[in-house]
């Protein structure tokens, strides 16, 4: 009787979380319609106008897809240089040891501090070391608020890479080592195999992160609607334009935001399928 009624409970778990991913689809594609069908899907996400103005309003989002996909990536850039080896000292060469332990709560807690505490320390701290190395006058920018990325996704790279190069079996090292491997060469044979589709979706999911961080990308990004060509341009992300003008939106432009939040969830859905699909040929 117990375990019908647990099974149950997990059917209805599920069908509710069916059916809440099905009511967010719904509520995005419903009320992205009307800027879709007047400007046509296309020219919507290949135009970089952003007119609000009541006699030539006129709305895309090319600008904020290329502003969320350049600081994304370009965190994520920064990111594995510094994560990766993070992962290797907690997961691999000090494995079980207290250094290891308290290098893995100290990552836990960086991963735990809210975005916008980053983006204040970004403001306060970091944006004047911009200034002062020239890249803009204001230290915005897309520079500034990738790095700042870069330093959120970190503790989630780092702590998920780390747990499946500590899952490695000892054995496979073992024999590794019997036949006369070094340490590098265990590594780069053995460990970075055997995990390496676990440390792939680490990244993915540090990636995702960063597509959808709003506030602290909010602060830095400089919030200009213009197309970024550089590193020390400003401009502004699918997340931040929404956070911005949602408030104050109405008509067209509200329609515009909603179909934006809607390329925001199809842009990570084909990354994560794209990832799962890589994870697949590599097990």
């Amino acid at each position: 009787m117990r375990d019908l009624i647990f099974k149950r409970l997990l059917s209805i778990c599920c069908i509710l979380i069916l059916l809440i991913s099905a009511g967010m689809i719904y509520s995005l594609v419903s009320g992205s319609i009307p800027a879709l069908s007047h400007y046509g899907f296309f020219q919507f996400i290949g135009s970089t106008e952003w007119d609000p103005h009541p006699e030539r309003e006129t709305y895309g989002a090319l600008s904020f897809i290329v502003g969320t996909l350049l600081t994304s990536f370009l965190a994520l850039i920064f990111c594995i240089p510094f994560s990766l080896p993070v992962a290797l000292f907690t997961g691999e060469f000090f494995r079980g040891k207290k250094i290891a332990t308290f290098i893995s709560s100290i990552i836990d807690l960086l991963a735990g501090i809210p975005s916008i505490v980053y983006g204040l320390w970004g403001f306060y701290t970091f944006r004047p070391i911009i200034i002062e190395m020239g890249v803009n006058s204001q230290g915005f920018g897309i520079l500034t608020s990738s790095i700042i990325l870069a330093i959120m996704i970190i503790p989630y790279a780092s702590s998920l890479s780390g747990e499946f190069i500590s899952m490695v079996p000892n054995e496979l090292k073992e024999a590794a080592y019997s036949l006369g491997a070094t340490r590098y060469e265990v590594i780069r044979t053995v460990t970075f195999p055997s995990a390496g589709s676990g440390v792939f979706a680490s990244y993915i999911l540090a990636l995702g992160r960063a597509l959808g961080e709003t506030m602290a990308v909010t602060m830095l990004i400089g919030n200009t609607n213009n197309l970024p060509t550089s590193l020390a341009d400003t401009g502004n992300t699918m997340a931040s334009i929404i956070a911005n003008q949602f408030g104050e939106a109405d008509g067209l432009k509200l329609s515009s935001l909603i179909a934006i939040g809607l390329l925001l969830f199809l842009i990570t859905a084909i990354i994560n399928l794209v990832a799962k699909l890589i994870i697949k040929k590599l097990n």
